[in-house]
């Protein structure tokens, strides 16, 4: 079940409180160096950018001005950073780090760098691949300006249909309340894919964001003119990025592709989001019943498209 909006909160100020603590922002100086947190922050946006303006560097790290333009007047007194007359706006000033300046960054990246392989060391590969990923989607969830990450499609390996039957059977469970026998269902299906399979005639399809997977389809063989689609979800996290559209799109496109004359399909009504791409489609419902199926009652829907 997904956390309430308190619960998220409380868990975003502990994460916050622990990773502060971790990496030492609490310190009095940044990795013993001598300058504070924003005094280094302030080096390092010079360092990454070259020459600057006071305005832009308060804005991008929100810094109160007159804070900046004392932490400035330090830096120049040390002779770490030189100002020259802005050549647009003579009522500002750029700025730049000198070449004691560009040494003293050069320090303070060994140091950070130094201490985060100390705070790395007791991770494996697997370890410090899951920590990036994870980092990643932090900045996409926080920061609405960043991209959204690529969408691709790429054929099922070796892992990946247990993963279907997984996720498809804690999905349904959460969001429609199904019980273990649709995970049964679920798992009868993927083992008659991967016991039967025709090459050339069947597909699964999963889904990446971001390079992990977030949803799947597959496209199965009735007969030498009937094609079904099965199984297509999405994961909650992934929607909004017309992944259900792209997966169905394959299908259709595969279809025709290896000669089939129709796609078909069973869904339940309680299915809206998928039953509203397959219109959108031209999937034209042709029988309707009802059943005691998974724990509760629904009505079971089956779609046809004329390729």
């Amino acid at each position: 079940m997904l956390a309430e909006p308190d619960d998220t909160i409380a868990a975003v100020r502990k994460f916050n409180r622990d990773y502060t603590r971790t990496i030492g922002l609490l310190e009095e100086t940044l990795t013993g160096s001598g300058f504070t947190l924003a005094e280094a922050r302030v080096i390092f946006e010079l360092g990454a950018g070259g020459a600057g303006i006071a305005r832009d560097i308060a804005r991008e790290l929100r810094l109160d001005p007159a804070y900046l333009t004392r932490i400035l007047q330090r830096l120049s007194k040390d002779g770490l950073v030189s100002t020259r007359p802005n050549g647009e706006d003579r009522r500002q000033r750029d700025l730049e780090l000198t070449a004691a300046g560009k040494q003293t960054l050069a320090g303070l990246q060994a140091a950070a760098d130094l201490r985060t392989g100390e705070l790395l060391a007791h991770l494996g590969p697997r370890e410090r691949q899951r920590l990036a990923k994870a980092m990643a989607q932090v900045t996409a969830l926080l920061d609405p300006a960043v991209p959204a990450p690529d969408v691709t499609l790429r054929a099922h390996r070796p892992g990946d249909i247990g993963w279907v039957v997984s996720r498809q059977a804690r999905l349904y469970a959460q969001e429609y309340g199904w019980d273990g026998t649709y995970e049964a269902l679920a798992a009868e299906i993927c083992a008659a894919f991967i016991r039967n399979f025709r090459e050339g005639r069947e597909y699964c399809w999963i889904a990446e964001l971001g390079g992990e997977p977030v949803g799947a389809v597959f496209l199965v063989w009735q007969s030498d003119e009937i094609a079904k689609l099965r199984l297509l979800h999405v994961e909650a996290s992934a929607r909004g990025h017309g992944i259900g559209a792209q997966l169905v799109d394959a299908c259709i496109a595969k279809a025709r592709e290896a000669g089939y004359r129709k796609v078909v399909l069973w869904t339940n009504d309680v299915l809206g989001s998928a039953r509203r791409i397959y219109q959108a489609r031209g999937f034209s419902l042709v029988e309707e019943e009802r059943h005691y199926s998974f724990g509760k009652d629904l009505v079971g829907q089956n779609w046809e498209l004329e390729l």
